[in-house]
């Protein structure tokens, strides 16, 4: 068979309006870390289940390796944890991430970041029911969850407070 001819895309990524030619089965995380050199999205298990992968999508956190990036519209818009380094709430996230000993290892980290990001943009003073259920895509092999719960709620806490 013939291999399938690149299909032209243009979509929204971290802010800026970007193109790419991409092969059919392409997906959006391969596009981000081979094209766009964005490497903060890991592929841990490449079949949508543990949420090293985890992107903004339109707002949504997706799993970037079930997203087939020919699919993308111009209308669309991706962000990854790089397009947030300066976003306020993240740099609050990352903090207490960070007081709370919630990073060991760090491959999941940035699945788990991008959603407590979305959680706290959805629900910006979650209950600890709401925390997990946003965490229920990420796995961890190393933290146990407990610390990553109550570095969301550290933040989310900070942020009530204006810190």
């Amino acid at each position: 068979m013939p291999t399938p001819e690149p299909i032209h895309i243009r979509f929204s990524l971290n802010g800026k309006t970007v193109e790419a030619r991409v092969a059919p089965g392409l997906t959006l995380l391969e596009l981000v870390r081979r094209q766009f050199s964005l490497t903060a999205a890991k592929e841990g298990c490449g079949k949508g289940e543990c949420g090293a992968c985890t992107v903004l999508l339109n707002d949504q956190p997706v799993n970037s390796c079930l997203k087939l990036a020919a699919t993308l519209r111009p209308s669309d818009r991706v962000v990854t944890l790089e397009g947030l380094a300066d976003d306020p709430l993240m740099k609050r996230i990352q903090h207490s991430y960070v007081e709370e000993g919630a990073v060991q290892c760090g491959f999941c980290i940035p699945g788990m970041v991008v959603s407590s990001y979305h959680l706290l943009k959805v629900h910006p003073q979650p209950t600890p029911a709401e925390i997990k259920e946003f965490h229920s895509g990420n796995l961890c092999r190393c933290t146990g969850y407990t610390k990553i719960e109550q570095a969301v709620a550290k933040a989310a806490a900070a942020r009530k407070e204006g810190r």
